[in-house]
C-alpha cells in the first residue's frame, strides 16, 4: 500500500512537471511573435521583392538600358530632358504612353485610348507612375520599369495586367 502511494505521488509530480514545462514553452513561443506566421509573411514578401528586382535587372542587362533605381524600387531612364521645373504635387500632366509587360505584351497605350490626363497625387494611378512623373519636366521622354508592389500588386488590374506583373512604361509628358 505504501509502495502504491509513492508510485501515485511520483506519477502526479511527473504529470504536474510536464504540464508546467509545456505551458512555459507555449508562453515563450507566443511572446516571440505577436501573430502566428507574421515572420513567414515578411520573409515571403522580401523574397518576392528580391526576385522581382532580379528579373528587372536581367531585363535591363539584356536590353542594354542605362536605368537608375530610386529608393522605393522604381527604375527609370530619362531619354529626353524636358524644360522648366519638374512636375510636382497637384500638377495636371498629360502623357502619351505605352504600358507593357517585360515580355513585350502591350497592355495599354495612348494610341488606343488617347493621351491620359493625370493630377499628380490626386488621380488614381500606379504609385510607381506617380513617382516617375515627378522626376520629369514638361516635354520629357522617359521609360519606367515598375515592380508589382508599386503597380497592381498581387491581383493585377483584373483586365489586361496579370497578378504580380512588372510593368514597362514608355512616356512622353506635357503640362496642361
Amino acid at each position: 500500500m505504501a509502495g502504491r502511494l509513492i508510485i501515485m505521488n511520483s506519477i502526479s509530480v511527473l504529470l504536474l512537471s510536464a504540464v508546467l514545462i509545456s505551458c512555459t514553452h507555449v508562453t515563450e513561443k507566443n511572446s516571440a511573435s505577436t501573430r502566428p506566421g507574421s515572420n513567414d509573411m515578411a520573409d515571403l514578401n522580401r523574397y518576392l521583392v528580391q526576385k522581382d528586382r532580379e528579373r528587372i535587372q536581367n531585363y535591363i542587362e539584356r536590353k542594354n538600358l542605362r536605368m537608375t533605381e530610386t529608393r522605393t524600387g522604381l527604375w527609370y531612364q530619362i531619354l529626353k530632358e524636358g524644360e522648366g521645373e519638374t512636375f510636382g504635387e497637384k500638377d495636371l500632366v498629360i502623357i502619351d504612353y505605352e504600358c507593357s509587360l517585360l515580355d513585350g505584351t502591350r497592355c495599354y497605350s495612348s494610341r488606343d485610348t488617347g493621351p491620359r490626363e493625370l493630377i499628380l497625387g490626386r488621380s488614381e494611378m500606379e504609385a510607381g507612375l506617380n513617382e516617375g512623373l515627378r522626376l520629369l519636366k514638361p516635354g520629357s521622354e522617359a521609360i519606367f520599369i515598375i515592380p508589382p508592389f508599386l503597380a497592381y500588386g498581387l491581383v493585377g488590374d483584373r483586365r489586361l495586367i496579370p497578378p504580380r506583373a512588372v510593368l514597362f512604361y514608355s512616356v512622353t509628358a506635357k503640362k496642361k
